[in-house]
């Protein structure tokens, strides 16, 4: 099951059983559900991705078609729900997240990383638009937390809304760090010729990372442990989430 959780279940389609998990719907009516419950902020939705998970999920038996309604003029929709399979791969595939840390390869770090082949001017610039984006993120998490407070809405539902907020307002502060240590003059940075981009500064790659420093490599991380975990039977996770889950917003 572990397996089969970690092939089918891809983010969108935690989301597409999640959504079943709650009560029987159709395709379209997931998509506006994932919209204004602003679950695309966590998932990629698109109508089109959406419709193939769905059909997906059902060729692997993990929700099944319940029947076919039509309103008006509108197009006949297949209404689906969840089936014991796609319950019990839901749970594994959550448990599994849960429980390992696994490389997700956002893309902020190799720009940060690659950052020192930009002049310092255009580094200080772009950085200061992403704060100005992060300060928007955050004050939209912060609108849609007071919100939620104001309806009541069990905590348990949005934990995500306090993390993503922390995990902002954390890079918020080490780009602000970062900004200031870079414009005051303590962090060292090349030169570069206004007229033609070339880097302008002594000896650029003589240091301990030059591709042509055969000195004893850096230590690395031991991942074997983890990918052995990640592989190995997960625990019952009936225990994780919940049997049903009332509809809170």
């Amino acid at each position: 099951m572990a397996q089969l959780a970690r092939q089918a279940v891809t983010p969108l389609a935690i989301a597409v059983l999640a959504l079943l998990e709650e009560q029987p719907m159709h395709p379209y009516e997931m998509f506006q559900l994932l919209i204004a419950r602003r679950e695309d902020a966590l998932v990629k939705v698109r109508p089109g991705s959406l419709y193939h998970t769905v059909a997906r999920l059902a060729e692997q038996e993990l929700v099944q078609a319940e029947g076919v309604d039509r309103a008006g003029n509108r197009p006949e929709r297949t209404t689906y729900r969840i089936t014991e399979r796609g319950r019990a791969a839901l749970r594994t595939r959550i448990a599994e997240i849960l429980r390992f840390p696994a490389p997700e390869y956002p893309v902020f770090p190799i720009g940060l990383a690659e950052s020192h082949n930009l002049p310092k001017a255009d580094v200080l610039a772009l950085l200061r638009e992403r704060l100005a984006h992060l300060e928007g993120e955050l004050a939209e998490i912060g609108m849609l937390i007071g919100w939620a407070g104001e309806r009541k809405v069990p905590r348990r539902y949005i934990l995500v809304l306090p993390y993503l907020q922390a995990m902002l307002g954390a890079e918020v502060v080490w780009v602000n760090g970062f900004l200031a240590e870079l414009e005051g003059g303590e962090l060292e940075w090349d030169d570069f010729d206004p007229d033609t981009g070339d880097r302008i500064a002594k000896n650029p790659h003589h240091h301990v990372w030059a591709s042509d420093n055969h000195l004893e490599p850096p230590p690395t991380p031991h991942l074997e442990r983890l990918t052995r975990h990640r592989d190995s039977a997960p625990r019952r996770a009936s225990t994780v989430l919940p049997a049903h889950r009332e509809n809170p917003r």
